[in-house]
């Protein structure tokens, strides 16, 4: 009776795909994501001059001070007013292996600001100064 019973009913196969788990991971990469994004930025808005010089390589991670536009320094994203340069260089290279400073600024600065910021480098105790430049467009 169970075999004849069944013959006359009709099995529908439901081919519906469950859409929650997906929108449940999108949401969370989109999260990821939203964090992340901001960690990922590094520097400072600074317009290089440009230069026909080769580059330099260097196996530690190198120690850059930005110049910017209105002549403000940062040492990554803290700034340093040119009345502290001198002992912050001496507290963050007590420990340093590598004694180079890479100096970035703009390139609209004035000359006697960098020079002013490199001799305080220099009475810091570090003489190894490299300026970051750009490559010059052929």
């Amino acid at each position: 009776m169970g075999a004849s019973s069944n013959r006359g009913r009709s099995r529908v196969v439901l081919s519906e795909i469950n859409v929650t788990p997906l929108v449940d991971v999108m949401l969370v990469l989109l999260i990821i994501f939203m964090v992340t994004a901001p960690m990922m930025k590094q520097g400072l808005e600074v317009e290089l001059p440009q230069t026909a010089s080769t580059g330099i390589s260097t196996n530690d991670k190198p120690y850059i001070l930005v110049i910017k536009k209105d002549e403000t320094l940062f040492a990554g994203s803290t700034q340093i007013p040119m009345a502290n340069l001198r002992e912050k260089i001496q507290s963050t290279f007590e420990t340093r292996k590598n004694k180079q400073i890479y100096i970035q600024a703009d390139k609209s600065v004035n000359y006697g600001f960098v020079a002013e910021t490199m001799a305080e480098i220099r009475a810091a105790g570090i003489f190894s100064i490299g300026l970051v430049t750009l490559p010059k467009a052929k």
